[in-house]
């Protein structure tokens, strides 16, 4: 089990290539429950919505995958609610100033989020506070809790329902491998719909729409 390195020694190419393809092999082994968040998820966005949250590097990573789920990955499909917690400025910096930073993304839990949704946190060490903080929320809201971490044990592993981790030293390569992750859940979850029963659009509504 790796140990985060906690000290800014990205070192060569060659060293960062060699710790990335360390996490990468760990992440292979956690094929079979890439897989089943894709399914779950599936599921859970036939009606229910996916809240997304990360701090820094994360964050991006975050976007990333609601970006992949409201447009599409790599085949036509519907688009899937899915919503990243720190894209609305407005209410990141109201809820900071009025309640702190360890709330940012517990209280928009708290809003927004409904029995059989999924919450899904990503975290290069586990251990940031308002990610904690947003476990803690939804858990309380019946919203089940996936997390993507470093190398496990971490706080918010044992807090989660459900773990991917990528078992790598430095946060690049962590982060690497997490969006590594966000695409193979990405194409899990298209697998995963195109085996259920195709949603019909109503054209009406969109015509009516238009034509206000």
């Amino acid at each position: 089990m790796s140990t985060l390195r906690t000290t800014s020694s990205y070192g060569t190419l060659s060293d960062h290539l060699d710790d990335l393809s360390s996490g990468l092999a760990d992440l292979v082994r956690q094929e079979r429950e890439v897989e089943e968040w894709g399914r779950r998820l599936a599921r859970c966005l036939d009606g229910g919505r996916l809240l997304v949250a990360g701090n820094g590097g994360s964050a991006a990573e975050a976007q990333h995958l609601t970006a992949e789920l409201v447009g599409r990955f790599e085949g036509e499909r519907r688009p899937l609610s899915a919503i990243v917690l720190h894209g609305d400025t407005s209410t990141v910096t109201a809820v900071c100033n009025d309640y702190g930073g360890d709330e940012v993304f517990a209280r928009q839990v708290e809003a927004h989020g409904r029995p059989g949704d999924v919450l899904l946190l990503l975290s290069t060490s586990g251990r940031s506070a308002n990610l904690l903080r947003a476990a803690e929320r939804a858990r309380g809201a019946d919203v089940d809790v996936w997390a993507m971490t470093g190398p496990t044990p971490n706080p918010l592993a044992r807090m989660a329902d459900r773990v991917i981790s990528v078992d790598a030293q430095s946060t690049s390569a962590i982060q690497e491998g997490h969006l590594v992750a966000v695409h193979a859940l990405c194409a899990a979850v298209e697998r995963a719909l195109a085996q259920q029963p195709a949603h019909t659009v109503d054209l009406r509504a969109h015509t009516a729409g238009a034509a206000l």
